[in-house]
């Protein structure tokens, strides 16, 4: 049975950081690219940051130079590093287990809210 559990999410002040993690299993996790997409109220789910198999990046645009993207293969876990958070970074944040051949995968999501 494949999983995916997010966790880190919370409320922080503008300016504040935040740490989301993304546990996996039942999947080979070294071979997956793994992305965070979030979700705000309203609006469609966009793709945040992706880490390819190999760890090639990507980034939206809106969180270039305050987000990275990093994973532990050992760990079976991504991450998102969250810097110099900003009230429209407000979503749920979900993980995403992706494999050419394979279904998607998703979490359950995490909320993020950035307010003072």
């Amino acid at each position: 049975q494949v999983q995916l559990v997010e966790s880190g999410g919370g409320l922080v002040q503008p300016g504040g950081s935040l740490r989301l993690s993304c546990a996996a299993s039942g999947i080979m996790f070294r071979i997956y690219a793994m992305g965070w997409y979030r979700q705000a109220p309203g609006d469609q789910r966009e793709l945040v940051a992706s880490i390819s198999s190999g760890g090639s990046t990507n980034y939206a645009d809106s969180v270039k130079g305050r987000f990275t993207i990093y994973r532990d293969n050992v760990k079976k876990t991504v991450y998102l590093q969250m810097n110099s958070l900003k009230p429209e970074d407000t979503a749920v944040y979900y993980c995403n287990a992706g494999h050419v051949g394979s279904r998607d995968y998703w979490g359950q999501g995490t909320q993020v809210t950035v307010s003072s």
